[in-house]
C-alpha cells in the first residue's frame, strides 16, 4: 500500500464518519417530531457502511482490494415507536396516547462520540501520511 493509497483510505474514512454525523444530527433534531413528510413520527436513521473495492491501480495494475469504507445507505430502524400519554398533544389518539419517535438521546449521543472518534483517528492517519510525504520531499530537496 502506498502513502497514497493510504490517504485515500483515511479520506474515505473521513466522508463516511462526517455523513454518520449528520444523520446522527437529524436524528437529534426530530427526537420530538410526531409529524414526518411520511406520515406519523419521525423513525431513527442508521449509515449502513461498507468496504470499498477496488481493481487495479497506478502501483499495483489487475489487483484487486478493498481500499477504505463507503457509504451503503442510510436506512430507518424498525424498532418500535414508543407511546407516550399525553391527551392534549394534538397527536394523540382516542386514549390519550402519542406516538413517538424511537429516538433516544443516549444512544445518539453515544453513536456521535464514536464516530467524533473515529473521525479524528482518520483525520490523524490523513495527518501523518501528509507529514510523510513531506518529509520525503524535504530530503529530496
Amino acid at each position: 500500500m502506498s502513502v497514497f493509497s493510504a490517504m485515500g483510505v483515511s479520506a474515505s474514512g473521513l466522508r463516511a464518519e462526517r455523513m454518520r454525523m449528520d444523520v446522527i444530527t437529524t436524528n437529534i433534531a426530530n427526537v420530538e417530531t410526531t409529524r414526518s413528510p411520511a406520515g406519523g413520527p419521525y423513525r431513527r436513521q442508521q449509515v449502513i457502511l461498507g468496504a470499498s473495492q477496488t481493481t487495479g491501480n497506478v502501483f499495483m495494475p489487475g489487483a484487486t482490494g478493498y481500499q477504505g469504507v463507503r457509504v451503503l445507505g442510510i436506512e430507518q430502524s424498525t424498532d418500535p415507536l414508543p407511546r407516550i400519554y399525553d391527551p392534549t398533544h394534538p397527536d394523540a389518539d382516542e386514549q390519550g396516547y402519542v406516538l413517538m419517535p424511537n429516538v433516544e438521546l443516549p444512544t445518539e449521543m453515544a453513536d456521535m462520540i464514536i464516530a467524533a472518534r473515529a473521525y479524528e483517528a482518520n483525520a490523524a492517519a490523513f495527518r501523518s501520511a501528509r507529514d510523510l510525504i513531506r518529509q520525503a520531499l524535504s530530503i529530496l530537496a
